[in-house]
């Protein structure tokens, strides 16, 4: 039955269901954002988060690090700004020199500055799918099958209706994988480190090469993250870069502020979170279940497996074990997508049936995500956490079949 429903999943079907699917979800984007104000048809703020970063952005070019983490002080410099965000509040938990990115940004008016953002946003991730299918040979005939899923893939499009900052991410673990590929560890690591932006996402990474021992990366890692923290430390001083570690520290009691939708999320902290109603019983399981991955991820890692197939089971892995992951952050794994997808091509077509549904599934389920809301069932998390499981069977099978020496 797997292999009779995989043998639907041609190039062909495959264009057509990411064209039908592009047109509808860019359609609705085009037709809610299409208003004379700057609030959508649905009464929310054009860009949504963007006006985060365009506050910080703005408290940067003040210099005023001291209110990098007041919501109260940022909630009002929102509204004055921008008036039609008044009432609008974020916990700020990025870490000082995010801010400092976004102060050119702040110069300018908030509809030209989340133009210029989404622009920016758009071109990283069109940039990064193109130099990963370039790197993929089985795939060079499909370059428009891959464009047409690139902007079918829901994570893209919630990146930018949220106006968020993933992109960002996604250009740090691709450059990351080109480093790695051509065994420029220490350059790997100085990507990286460049997640310390967004730190959850770097979690997976720390174990994975610290347990296997990859003292380049994790010294480049270092190095990179904390130029980082300097640059915000001579630009503030000590002050918000306590405040932001005293704020980390404090999120797990602000949790309801940080995640609003928790069926946005994707990761195994909430997918247990949703599922468990009581918060002690659904924490240890997401550290028990986030050990079993850190552990498939190593063995991935340690195996002899084409660095395409490790460095997808790396990016799911880091989905899965982050303490907080949105929908739009899992434009992270579009590398995956194309490497694994890449594999599959060289593989017979009865060698791999599985793994294709689990593929198509993984990009698809984002869409139903909101499903969770009801069902407390979040899907996608078994779908990648199924595909990391597969590689990791997929390695033991091929160091069951070298022979010893």
């Amino acid at each position: 039955m797997l292999a009779s429903a995989a043998s639907l999943l041609t190039p062909r079907r495959l264009r057509a269901h990411a064209a039908i699917l592009a047109l509808c979800l860019w359609s609705v984007y085009v037709w809610n954002i299409s208003t004379p104000s700057l609030l959508d048809r649905a009464g929310n703020l054009k860009g949504t988060d963007f006006l985060h970063f365009y506050t910080l952005g703005s408290l940067a070019l003040t210099h005023r690090g001291d209110d990098l983490y007041n919501v109260r002080t940022q909630s009002e410099l929102a509204a004055q700004r921008v008036p039609a965000a008044a009432g609008i509040r974020y916990l700020p938990l990025y870490p000082p020199q995010v801010s400092i990115l976004f102060a050119p940004f702040a110069r300018l008016s908030y509809p030209w500055a989340l133009a210029l953002w989404l622009t920016l946003g758009t071109l990283l991730y069109g940039l990064c799918c193109y130099a990963i299918w370039r790197a993929c040979p089985s795939l060079r005939n499909y370059g428009f099958t891959v464009l047409v899923v690139a902007l079918a893939y829901p994570a893209f499009w919630h990146l930018i209706a949220w106006g968020q900052t993933s992109a960002l991410a996604l250009a740090c673990f691709t450059l990351a994988y080109f480093a790695l590929r051509a065994k420029r560890e220490f350059l790997a690591g100085l990507a990286f480190g460049c997640l310390i932006f967004k730190p959850q996402l770097g979690l997976a990474v720390a174990i994975v090469f610290l347990i296997t021992l990859r003292w380049k990366i994790i010294a480049g890692a270092l190095l990179s993250a904390l130029a980082q923290l300097c640059v915000a430390r001579m630009y503030y001083g000590p002050g918000p870069f306590r405040e932001w570690i005293r704020t980390l520290l404090d999120t797990p009691h602000r949790l309801p502020l940080l995640e609003p939708k928790v069926y946005q999320t994707h990761c195994l902290r909430t997918f247990w979170t949703m599922l468990v109603p009581w918060p002690s019983a659904s924490f240890t399981l997401y550290v028990i279940t986030a050990l079993l991955v850190a552990g498939l991820t190593v063995v991935c890692w340690r195996s002899s497996l084409p660095l395409s197939l490790r460095y997808s089971s790396l990016l799911f892995a880091t989905v899965l074990l982050a303490p907080h992951l949105t929908v739009y952050d899992l434009v992270i794994v579009a590398p995956a997508f194309l490497l694994i997808s890449d594999w599959i091509a060289t593989q017979p077509d009865n060698a791999t049936p599985r793994l294709k549904l689990l593929l198509y599934l993984a990009f698809a389920l984002p869409l139903v995500g909101p499903l969770a809301r009801w069902t407390h069932l979040q899907l996608s998390v078994l779908v990648m956490t199924a595909i990391l499981y597969w590689i990791f069977e997929l390695g033991r099978k091929t160091a069951s079949l070298t022979p010893s020496l």
